[in-house]
């Protein structure tokens, strides 16, 4: 191979391509370009390209043409594209507005870089964050840059990521820790998935800064291990981190020493929950404890804990390497920056989007996502994973950020954005995601573990066409009670699904009451006759 590259074709190596055949692709692809002589032609491994819907996906460069639902067998004009170094001899994306409308910080690297190579990473700028707040700044000036960003945290609550730092830091305490929490459990939700995927080494050179920010020594990732994939990339770029003098007793030949492990989870939502996280990562059961004290001043084994999520520190190496000013520019006044969202449903392109904070849900939805599948009327969009609320179709023209969306009865959450056409039944909707909820509580609290059961059976009944009004005013009471009472996050957002469609989609609970039937025909009602 040549030192200068003409063209070099970028295979999509993450979870959702490989699921449909793009090893195969990839090593057809190489085998045709050895057989043909191409010297100055490349084959090269990438993380999530983004379009998850069209894999399996190769990217030509330096053109920049996208090559979707590419078959090993098939790989004869990606050939022919990489040896005119143009995509005319390629099957080429038409969803250019996929990529158009995008800003992206969180995962500038995705699809560019091959994630398990040390060398790809950092020649695109990878830990020079690291060094420049290390050599050239102190943690009180690190914290002020994030500060500055306005950076919220990314895992749904949205608190301000400076000032937990600077709580962290304030902490008096010997052997501080810092906990990633890529627990990523929302039905619907795979943004954390992709940057570990894609990026890992941005995640631990986020870790690496906020440790030495916050005075820590010590960083584990809290992964579930339904994610191998994650995993694997992720301990391969611990492993060259630490040879590379980047973790370990002397990061970049300082005197700081920061390390960081990897602690799997066995699935459980509820281990999302700070608290919850913090026991099983100390061998515990996973379930949560009543706050304060908070993690920043008692957490991981009663020390000062900063606990922030995947796209919470993948934020960081940017914000330290062009300031906190410049994030703070992207955005609305209240949430900066970008955000990264997993649209899923019956939208055209299905995949991973990052857009500015204050993007409207249409154009997400209709411009990004190349509208309803089939052309039919979009009904509402989910947003907040198992914990948020329904938004109508009437919404479509709302701002994406956290204030907003939780004015209208949902939330940011991680990122998960499901879109619903009108063969959705929203108590159908509803049904699921208490369900879901109901077997994820972890039983401690009575309001979440009985609340939760109570609900999903009035739910049941309602789509059973067998409940009465006085039981959807008991559903509503309930749904407050649960709410207020629950111990941790889980039960007090566990209700938002249901209180949503009943707050947009009231009609439909009555159709199912005083009609006994189901608008949509989903639920079991419409399929037979009941008997009041």
């Amino acid at each position: 191979m040549t030192d200068v590259l003409r063209a070099t074709a970028l295979v999509c190596q993450a979870a959702s391509c490989l699921a449909v055949g793009s090893e195969q692709v990839l090593e057809a692809l190489a085998g045709r370009i050895a057989q043909s002589g191409l010297v100055d032609v490349a084959v090269k491994r990438v993380g999530c390209l983004g379009l998850c819907a069209a894999g399996p996906l190769v990217r030509i460069d330096p053109t920049g043409a996208l090559c979707e639902r590419v078959r090993p067998e098939s790989t004869d004009g990606l050939v022919a594209a990489l040896r005119d170094a143009g995509p005319t001899a390629a099957p080429v994306s038409s969803s250019a507005l996929f990529f158009a409308r995008q800003v992206r910080v969180v995962t500038e690297n995705c699809g560019r870089i091959d994630p398990e190579d040390l060398d790809d990473y950092v020649a695109s700028g990878g830990y020079r964050s690291l060094r420049t707040a290390l050599t050239s700044m102190t943690p009180a000036e690190v914290i002020e840059q994030v500060r500055r960003s306005g950076l919220r945290g990314r895992g749904g609550a949205g608190y301000p990521t400076g000032l937990k730092w600077l709580t962290v830091a304030k902490s008096s305490g010997e052997g501080k820790y810092v906990i990633c929490n890529a627990d990523e459990g929302d039905p619907g939700a795979f943004m954390d998935r992709c940057v570990l995927e894609s990026d890992p080494h941005r995640v631990l050179e986020g870790m690496a800064i906020a440790g030495y920010a916050v005075g820590a020594s010590k960083g584990y990732v809290y992964c579930r291990a339904e994610y191998p994939l994650a995993i694997a990339r992720l301990r391969t770029a611990i492993s060259q981190a630490r040879q590379a003098g980047l973790l370990g007793v002397h990061l970049a030949e300082t005197p700081y020493g920061f390390d960081i492990e990897v602690r799997l989870g066995a699935g459980a939502f509820v281990c999302g929950e700070e608290t919850a996280l913090i026991a099983s990562v100390e061998g515990k059961r996973g379930t949560p404890r009543p706050r304060p004290p908070y993690p920043a001043a008692a957490g991981l084994w009663g020390r000062p804990t900063l606990i922030n999520n995947v796209e919470t520190f993948a934020n960081v190496p940017a914000i330290i390497r062009r300031g906190g000013e410049w994030l703070a520019r992207i955005g609305t006044e209240k949430s900066k920056g970008t955000k990264v969202f997993a649209l899923a449903g019956r939208v055209v392109n299905v995949g991973i989007v990052e857009v500015p904070m204050g993007t409207s849900l249409r154009e997400i939805v209709d411009d990004i996502g190349g509208g309803v599948v089939d052309r039919r009327p979009l009904k509402a969009v989910q947003t907040g994973g198992a914990s948020g609320g329904c938004i109508p179709a009437d919404y479509l023209d709302l701002p994406v950020e956290y204030e907003s969306l939780t004015a209208i009865g949902s939330m940011m959450g991680s990122g998960g954005m499901i879109v619903m056409d009108d063969t959705v039944c929203m108590v159908d909707v509803a049904r699921y995601f208490m369900d879901f909820c109901r077997n994820e509580s972890c039983g401690k609290c009575i309001p979440c573990r009985v609340g939760t059961t109570q609900l999903h059976m009035l739910l049941t009944r309602i789509a059973n066409g067998a409940a009465t009004l006085t039981e959807l005013a008991q559903l509503e009471r309930l749904c407050g009670t649960v709410a207020r009472t629950s111990l941790c996050g889980l039960g007090q957002a566990a209700p938002n699904p249901v209180l949503s469609t009943l707050r947009y989609f009231r009609e439909e609970y009555l159709a199912h009451i005083r009609d006994r039937t189901c608008p949509a025909g989903v639920c079991p009602v419409a399929q037979r006759k009941v008997v009041p």
